[in-house]
C-alpha cells in the first residue's frame, strides 16, 4: 500500500501550512511546512534489506467490525472549527483524508462511502473516485456525488473549497488530526459520533486500544543494563532533494517511544518538528536506526541511496544499514491499524525479544 506520486508531507498526506481551518496541525502537516522550509522496514541487524512485511501487505486490508452498525440519526455534533452541524443522513459518505476513510471503513461503513483522498489506499477504497489530492480538496468533484456528510481535518484546504461544500447544503464535519497514540481513540469516538453510531465507535476503541496495549506489554526491557536503541525518523523525497531529520514534533516519537524507543532527534535537542539533515545533526542525534516511509525510502534509490547522504553512513545506523522501512499510508495514521506499525517497530528494534505478529 502506497502514496501516489502526488503525495506531499502532511499522518495521515500532504497539508499544505496556513491553507485549513485551524491553526492545529498533525505530524504530516508537520512534514508539509518543514518541506516548504526545506525547498527556500528495514531489518535492525545483519545488514540485510527487507520491508515491513506486516504493516506493509497486512495494511493493504482494514478489517471492519463484525457487524455493520446502523447509524441512529440526525445527530448534531460540534465541528472542530466550531461550528454545530446536524449529520441526517450517512447514505454518501466522502471523508477528506486518508485517516479519516480508514476509521470510517473499520467502523463497518465502507459501502456507504463514495469517494476518497488519494492516500486512502487500501484495498477496500482503492477503486473509489478520488477527490483530494495532497489534501487540496475539489469542491466540485465532491459535490458531483452528491454526499450526504463531508469530513474533513483542521487542516484540510484550501478553506474556498470547504466553504463550497457547505454553502450547498452538504453537512461537513471537520476532525482534529492525530498528533500521537494517545489520539487514537479520540478519533475514532469523534467520526462515529459524527456517522450516528457511537456504539461501534466504542466498540472499535476498545478493540483498538486493547491491540496496541498488547503490543506495547510486549516490548522487552534492554538486556544486560543496555540503554534503549536510538531511532531517527527521516523524511525523504529524492526527486525533490529533500531530506528531514525528524525532532520532537515530528509526529513519530509516540511511536518509537511505545517500541521502547528513543527518538534521537528528539533527545539530542531538536525542538522543531523537523530540519535539514547536516552531518552535525546526525551526529549529535547518533542514531542506531533509522525509520523511514518506504516510497521516501525508495525515492533515493533504497539504503544504498540513503547511505549516500552525508553523515547517514557515519552514523551507528548507517555503519550497520539499520534502516526500518514501514509504509506510508500507515507509519503515521494513528489509527485503528497502528497497532501494526507498531507490531513491526517492536520486531525489528528487538528482534530477539518483540513482538512478530
Amino acid at each position: 500500500m502506497r502514496f501516489s506520486q502526488d503525495f506531499a508531507p502532511p499522518g495521515q498526506g500532504g497539508r499544505r501550512p496556513g491553507r485549513g481551518r485551524s491553526g492545529s496541525r498533525g505530524p504530516l502537516d508537520a512534514l508539509t511546512a518543514a518541506l516548504a522550509l526545506a525547498l527556500v522496514l528495514t531489518g535492525c541487524g545483519g545488514g540485510t534489506e527487507t520491508k515491513a512485511p506486516t504493516a506493509g501487505a497486512a495494511a493493504d486490508r482494514v478489517e471492519p467490525l463484525a457487524t455493520a452498525p446502523e447509524p441512529q440519526l440526525p445527530v448534531t455534533v460540534k465541528s472542530a472549527d466550531g461550528i454545530e452541524v446536524t449529520v441526517a443522513s450517512t447514505d454518501r459518505i466522502v471523508p477528506l483524508t486518508g485517516g479519516l476513510s480508514e476509521i470510517v471503513f473499520t467502523l463497518g461503513l465502507g459501502k456507504r462511502v463514495v469517494a476518497r483522498d488519494i492516500t486512502a489506499t487500501f484495498e477496500q477504497a482503492a477503486k473509489l473516485p478520488v477527490v483530494t489530492r495532497a489534501h487540496d480538496v475539489s469542491a466540485e468533484s465532491v459535490l458531483s456525488l452528491r454526499p450526504t456528510v463531508v469530513l474533513a481535518e483542521t487542516t484540510t484546504g484550501p478553506s474556498e473549497a470547504i466553504d463550497q461544500i457547505r454553502d450547498a447544503g452538504i453537512p461537513l464535519v471537520v476532525v482534529e488530526p492525530a498528533k500521537e497514540l494517545d489520539d487514537v481513540g479520540r478519533r475514532i469516538d469523534t467520526v462515529a459520533a459524527a456517522l450516528g453510531v457511537p456504539d461501534s465507535g466504542a466498540e472499535l476503541d476498545a478493540r483498538t486500544r486493547s491491540r496496541i496495549e498488547a503490543v506495547e506489554k510486549s516490548v522487552p526491557a534492554p538486556a544486560d543494563g543496555r540503554e534503549k536503541p536510538r531511532v531517527a525518523f527521516l523524511y525523504l523525497r529524492g526527486s525533490a532533494s529533500v531530506h528531514l531529520l525528524g525532532g520532537r514534533d515530528s509526529g513519530a516519537s509516540s511511536l518509537i517511544e511505545a517500541a521502547g524507543a528513543v527518538d534521537a532527534g528528539k533527545a539530542s535537542g531538536l525542538k522543531k518538528d523537523f530540519t535539514a539533515i547536516t552531518s552535525e545533526a546526525l551526529a549529535n542525534a547518533a542514531p542506531d536506526a533509522i525509520l523511514v516511509m518506504s516510497r521516501g525510502l525508495d525515492s533515493v534509490g533504497g539504503v544504498d541511496g540513503l547511505l549516500k547522504i552525508p553523515g547517514v553512513a557515519e552514523t551507528p545506523a548507517g555503519m550497520d544499514r539499520r534502516i526500518i522501512s514501514i509504509d506510508d499510508g500507515v507509519l503515521l495514521n494513528y489509527g485503528p491499524r497502528t497497532d501494526r506499525v507498531l507490531s513491526e517497530l517492536v520486531a525489528r528494534l528487538h528482534p530477539k525479544g518483540g513482538a512478530d505478529k
